[in-house]
């Protein structure tokens, strides 16, 4: 062999360079970043994190809610099923609010605003007048149908998302919003006159989640920073009037952090068991079902305190996986409200989320000890039809701003295309077959004796 040739062979037999590890998994990890950019990029992303995210809640808010509520049912007397049952029955009539606010139009959601908004405030009226509103836990926002009971303030935050949002967006068209007297005027107004009707009652934390609302909506129409400062300051300067007169509130605000317990009259009984079942949990829980807090020490384990036995029973894994769903279902809603060209589409998608964020935000806070106790539900997943309702309507609203978006439509359009030709192809093909299977029974002579 000649040299060039052993030169050559000798060359072949040269391994390959090693990849280095560090510089695979870099690579790995840039496909993979790449992937999860495109998907979050998909134009029907948002649709479906909505979609799945807010019936996830809902599904295992309903499992929690017949776990945590059994002992409570038949501590008073009643089937150990029916506070499930009444939650069931409202997550029907939800799902069907959900699925009409999915499909109506957008002008038709702007013309239902200014009678919402009336509805609302009507009834929140009446629940001041003696005979008709009803005191639950020494607030009094309710008012009794037989055996139903319904909170119409809770009705007042989706009324208030509406009509903002249509207020602010004809403003807009107008190009009205860079005068301060228009963006406030009569925003705060209205705004300030629900929330005086909701403290009537002494609910506090509905209308921490008005202010929230508003907020929201100064935010999202571009309010200077001193204007959102101004009114900021003085819904704190109230706020703190109002915790300051109010010695059940100022026992709430000194239960955090709390972890200890002076006995069975304390006011931190409920934060301190909340701590206590959260920290019984574990990695993994205790079993579904199998939760010890639920027997009489935590109060409200069903409503406002479900989260304490989702975590004394399902563990940080469980509470970790609620925490996940919320925190997509907030970010496909910043995501329709950051895409949309339609300022009301603009506003109410902002309004929606900073209300359901705002107020998972305040439950769980409340329940891991780091807020105050305001007695607000967790959104789609504790017991409450009344909340329930409107949650499940204004998660209808993203649902129709998601499927509206001009490349939602076109991918939409492209699946339900797609759909019709593979029925009509398996249509074609049993035609085919009939039609073929009836040429071979005209060709097979039949005998007399009717045999083939």
């Amino acid at each position: 062999m000649s040299g060039s040739g052993r030169a050559a062979a000798a060359t072949r037999r040269e391994p390959a360079p090693a990849v280095p590890v560090t510089g695979r998994r870099e690579s790995s990890l840039r496909r993979l970043r790449g992937r999860a950019r495109r998907a979050w990029d998909r134009p029907l992303t948002a649709y479906y994190l909505i979609l799945g995210s807010s019936f996830l809640i809902t599904l295992l808010g309903l499992v929690m809610v017949y776990s945590a509520s059994i002992i409570r049912a038949l501590q008073l007397s009643l089937p150990g099923s029916y506070f499930f049952r009444k939650q069931l029955l409202a997550a029907a009539l939800g799902a069907i609010l959900l699925l009409v606010a999915s499909r109506m139009p957008i002008k038709l959601h702007r013309a239902l605003a200014y009678p919402m908004l009336a509805g609302a405030v009507t009834l929140m009226v009446l629940v001041q007048v003696p005979g008709i509103g009803v005191a639950v836990n020494g607030n009094q926002n309710w008012i009794e149908f037989g055996i139903f009971q319904l909170q119409p303030s809770e009705f007042g935050k989706l009324a208030l998302v509406l009509w903002g949002a249509d207020l602010l967006a004809r403003k807009q068209d107008k190009r009205l919003l860079n005068q301060w007297k228009h963006m406030l005027v009569p925003l705060v107004p209205v705004a300030f006159m629900v929330l005086g009707l909701i403290m009537l009652g002494g609910d506090m934390g509905t209308a921490i989640i008005l202010t929230a609302i508003l907020f929201g909506l100064l935010w999202l129409a571009g309010a200077p920073t001193r204007l959102f400062a101004g009114v900021l300051a003085v819904a704190l300067v109230v706020g703190a009037v109002l915790i300051r007169t109010s010695p059940n509130r100022m026992s709430r605000l000194q239960c955090i952090g709390a972890s200890e317990l002076g006995g069975p009259t304390d006011p931190c009984w409920q934060a301190v068991h909340g701590i206590y079942a959260l920290a019984s949990g574990g990695l993994f829980g205790s079993g579904l079902g199998a939760s010890v807090e639920k027997w009489g020490q935590l109060p409200e384990a069903h409503t406002d305190f479900i989260f304490a036995i989702a975590g004394e029973e399902l563990g940080l894994a469980g509470t970790l996986s609620v925490l996940g769903l919320f925190a997509a279902l907030g970010y496909a809603g910043i995501r329709v409200a950051g895409r949309t060209e339609d300022p009301f589409v603009r506003y109410a998608a902002g309004g929606v989320t900073t209300w359901i964020m705002a107020q998972a935000v305040i439950n769980m806070g409340a329940v891991l000890g780091l807020l105050p106790i305001a007695g607000v539900p967790l959104p789609l997943f504790s017991y409450g039809g009344s909340a329930l309702l409107p949650t499940m309507f204004a998660v209808g609203l993203l649902i129709a701003f998601a499927r509206d978006e001009p490349a939602a439509r076109a991918a939409l359009a492209r699946q339900r295309a797609h759909g019709r030709k593979r029925t009509a192809g398996r249509g074609s093909g049993t035609d085919r077959a009939s039609r073929s299977w009836n040429t071979m029974r005209r060709r097979v002579r039949t005998r007399p004796s009717g045999e083939r």
